[in-house]
């Protein structure tokens, strides 16, 4: 009977366990996708396409990295460059749970 409590115990353990791993791979995944959708967003606003299209590239860039896009915003900043704000979401492996990042881009000026 001992035995029967303490597997059970060390089942919801590894299952908490795996819980906890599985939203902080999903953590990491988004704030991956949210870095690498905002430098795609700046980069596509600094070669000068407008804001839904750079946006646009950010969502390919999300997409690939299995997060979706929640917003995007492009702004310019004091020097005339262009500043992006991505936010993405990712669903948590195995739960109803979905993780969400954000993350800022943008040029800096030259003579930096």
């Amino acid at each position: 009977m001992l035995a029967v409590g303490l597997v059970g115990v060390l089942a919801t353990l590894l299952v908490a366990g795996l819980l906890v791993a599985a939203v902080a791979v999903a953590g990491q995944r988004a704030r991956t996708a949210a870095d690498l959708a905002a430098l795609a967003v700046a980069g596509r606003a600094l070669e000068g396409a407008d804001a839904a299209k750079a946006c646009l590239a950010g969502g390919h860039v999300a997409g690939l990295h299995d997060a979706a896009v929640v917003s995007c915003t492009v702004r310019t900043d004091a020097q005339g460059l262009p500043r992006a704000t991505v936010e993405v979401r990712t669903e948590v492996a195995g739960t109803p749970w979905r993780a969400t990042a954000r993350s800022a881009a943008g040029g800096i000026p030259a003579d930096r």
